[in-house]
């Protein structure tokens, strides 16, 4: 059974006991999330929401927050002198699919 959840404005295809890296959320580490169903299927029947699906949620772990890898943002104008490096990381938090349903 799979599910395509909604959190961060992405949304992700999630199975049970998956770990996946979303938007960093506003959770303590050990805590239990629960994110809103966009679809579901248990290979078989297929549940489609408008836009969630009634009577169900995934719930999930938290398990880390971090950040993700140094994205280098570099600028610059050809025979201007004009130069500007900026580096970025994009903050995640890591949480494991307990249940669907």
């Amino acid at each position: 059974m799979y599910a395509i959840i909604v959190t961060g404005g992405k949304q992700y295809k999630v199975e049970q006991d998956d770990c996946i890296l979303v938007e960093k959320l506003d959770a303590e580490v050990g805590a239990q999330v629960n994110f809103d169903v966009l679809m579901t299927s248990d290979g078989e029947t297929v549940a489609v929401g408008k836009p969630y699906v009634e009577g169900v949620t995934c719930k999930a772990q938290v398990i880390e927050h971090g950040k993700g890898s140094k994205v280098i943002v570099f600028k610059y104008k050809p025979k201007k002198n004009y130069r500007r490096k900026q580096g970025h990381r994009q903050p995640y938090t890591k949480v494991k699919i307990l249940s669907i349903g």
